[in-house]
């Protein structure tokens, strides 16, 4: 794996759809999984087999398409999750082990042994009918550290490549996102015995963020300073409650802060955006980041003085890079008006 490469994996299609009100039809989900290939993302959480018989054709005709991205589903730990996801095809699969005490205790009314017997049966379950399984460890973020780094350790034990944290609820800043990613992983590392770096060559570490407290963005931008080099987020932050770590955000930010190497073309950002935003009724606020209508828009005579003398003056985001361009907007603040070149 290139060392500063980002791998995306988009949730639209699963957690995005969670978002209140939001249900996108057969055609609209084949349209936004090929937009999404499109866009160059890695991979396409495509849905939830285990909701029933349309949603594993969806999940079929996207798997008969021929994209690019590989397609993942999302299953509970339950074997009949498994089975609906092995009738739709799918060969990539996604458990989701709630791992907090809460949740454990509160959610699933069982105790951390009765999870983890009902978790290798799962495991055993899904690997000996050769499927290839992540594990998402649920609400990562208020677990127990040595319980949580043990539920990772049994997947790895079962040939599981990529591990899932969780931070469900939005539990992290962009500081404890770092800290906890680098303690999992010299965690990891010390049980088999291994370094971090060599442990990252063969185990991709997946973050999943949310946007409660709008830190969405820079707790994925922490985690993947820490080690997190696969990012699973969603077209304009679309998802439960706040929504996802927003994909364009992350793409953009690593690109520039972290000058990390993606597939992602950001120059189809906004068609993307576009669509994603009319097939779920959710209208993004004009000063969205990245996509919003009037993000590279200028009133100020102080601003639009300074960019029609040299344009650095007032950027360092180019909208270039997105196919997008400055716009003059003549106003209160406008002052003498002068055409940009």
């Amino acid at each position: 794996m290139i060392e500063n490469r980002l791998i995306i994996i988009d949730t639209t299609l699963r957690d995005g759809e969670q978002s209140a009100g939001v249900a996108f039809s057969h055609k609209e989900k084949m349209t936004i999984a090929k937009k999404l290939d499109g866009l160059g993302v890695d991979m396409i959480e495509a849905g939830i087999p285990v909701m029933g018989k349309s949603e594993q054709k969806v999940i079929y005709e996207m798997l008969s398409a021929n994209l690019r991205a590989d397609i993942l589903t999302w299953n509970r730990m339950c074997i009949k999750d498994i089975e609906a996801t092995r009738v739709t095809g799918a060969t990539h699969a996604h458990i989701s082990v709630p791992v907090s005490d809460i949740q454990i205790r509160h959610k699933l009314r069982t105790t951390r042994t009765e999870l983890i017997t009902a978790y290798k049966k799962v495991l055993d379950f899904a690997r000996s009918h050769e499927l290839e399984v992540s594990i998402g460890a649920e609400d990562a973020s208020r677990a127990d550290e040595v319980f949580l780094a043990h539920i990772y350790t049994i997947a790895i034990s079962y040939g599981v490549k990529r591990i899932r944290y969780a931070d469900t609820l939005s539990v992290l800043d962009p500081f404890s996102a770092y800290e906890r990613i680098q303690q999992l992983t010299k965690r990891l590392a010390q049980h088999f015995n291994i370094t971090p770096s060599v442990l990252s060559q063969t185990l991709g570490i997946d973050f999943h963020g949310h946007n409660d407290f709008g830190l969405g963005t820079a707790n994925a931008l922490g985690a993947f300073k820490a080690g997190a080099r696969i990012i699973s987020c969603s077209v304009n932050g679309l998802g439960e409650r706040a929504g996802n770590t927003p994909l364009e955000e992350i793409v953009v930010a690593l690109s520039h802060m972290e000058r990390s190497v993606t597939s992602i073309d950001m120059k189809k950002m906004m068609e993307v955006s576009k669509l994603v935003e009319l097939y779920s009724g959710r209208t993004l606020q004009v000063s969205k980041p990245i996509v919003g209508d009037m993000v590279f828009s200028h009133e100020a005579g102080i601003h639009v003085d300074g960019l029609i003398k040299d344009r650095r003056n007032y950027t360092y985001l180019d909208p270039a890079i997105l196919g997008r361009e400055h716009q003059m907007i003549m106003g209160k603040h406008f002052g003498k008006y002068k055409r940009i070149n």
